[in-house]
């Protein structure tokens, strides 16, 4: 009887972490085409695993005629033996009685003819169930390929969920990487502005990006770009920090109140658009004196139109008069494993 089994890879529930890891690093879109195929790899393993098993039923049910056709056979050859045996004993009784028993003889010519008749009976009996066992065996030989086909087809795609499953680890590795690098560039910008720390600067993970942010006190005057000794200081010592961290890509971010700034006509800032700018452009400027690569710094303003708090007060308009410095590891690993 032939035998057949197939292994399947360990599921794609696997995937899971993955998901959670994947939250800040990359589209929504690419997120859901990765779970997509995952279900699909999943369903294309289930119905594989019912074929299998159904042609496997089939086979098996085969195997099982196969054996009862050649029981059959086996007692038809026994019946033909015995019956050619009686044949026998009976010509060889006619021909000793030949003489003294000429109706008897011709009885028994008649009998052999009906054996004769029986006989050939099941002779094309027994042919035409051999041409059926001839036909079965043809059958199960089929089926026997085509469960080998089915086999090659099944190992290819355990290969294949293998080789997703080992790339779900490499990228599970390099997530737990790129989380150790950005908790240490945090502790490592939080020991650098040691001394700022409080209401006017703060450094925190978020998205797995380090948000370094400033206030306004800490680093400009009121409408003003340039930015105070005090505030200078803080950029050296980040500058410091940041200029032997070659994979670190800085975006500084310019953010104002909703209070609109009075300037004299073809002065600048004209308005908090310039202003958001300029800061920014001032704080690159600073950054890159202090051993910071240009080529890794982005300036951009955002005006009032991310503020941290939306109320309309005092207290609300000068949380969002701050500057961000948002640290964000090269991510070129990352991005090769989900190609």
């Amino acid at each position: 009887m032939l035998h057949f089994s197939v292994y399947w890879a360990r599921p794609w529930l696997q995937v899971a972490p993955l998901a959670l890891l994947l939250t800040g690093c990359v589209t929504a879109k690419r997120f859901d085409d990765l779970k997509a195929q995952a279900a699909q790899d999943a369903a294309t393993r289930t119905e594989a695993e019912k074929t299998a098993a159904t042609a496997t039923s089939s086979l098996v049910k085969l195997q099982e005629n196969h054996i009862e056709l050649r029981k059959r056979v086996n007692r038809l050859a026994a019946d033909s033996i015995r019956t050619d045996i009686q044949l026998t004993k009976e010509r060889a009784a006619n021909a000793e009685l030949n003489g003294a028993y000429e109706k008897l003889m011709k009885a028994n010519d008649r009998m052999l003819g009906n054996a004769a008749t029986d006989l050939d009976r099941s002779n094309r009996d027994l042919l035409r169930r051999e041409s059926e066992l001839r036909a079965a065996e043809a059958r199960s030989t089929d089926l026997t390929a085509s469960l080998r086909i089915r086999e090659d087809t099944v190992t290819r795609i355990n290969a294949r969920l293998q080789s997703r499953e080992a790339k779900v680890k490499s990228l599970e590795q390099t997530l737990a990487d790129k989380d150790r690098a950005v908790a240490e560039l945090r502790a490592r910008v939080a020991n650098a502005l040691t001394g700022f720390t409080g209401q006017d600067l703060s450094v925190q993970i978020k998205d797995g990006k380090v948000y370094v942010s400033l206030s306004e006190q800490l680093l400009f005057k009121s409408g003003s770009t340039k930015v105070d000794p005090k505030g200078q200081e803080a950029i050296k010592k980040l500058g410091a920090a940041l200029a032997s961290q070659a994979d670190v890509n800085v975006l500084i971010e310019g953010h104002t109140d909703d209070v609109p700034l009075r300037a004299a006509a073809g002065s600048l800032p004209a308005d908090n658009w310039d202003l958001s700018v300029l800061r920014a452009t001032q704080i690159t400027r600073l950054l890159a004196d202090n051993g910071v690569a240009p080529t890794r710094i982005t300036a951009a303003g955002r005006s009032q139109y991310v503020p941290l708090a939306p109320a309309a007060t005092a207290e609300a308009r000068q949380k969002n008069r701050r500057t961000e410095i948002i640290l964000t590891p090269k991510l070129d690993e990352l991005l090769q494993l989900l190609k």
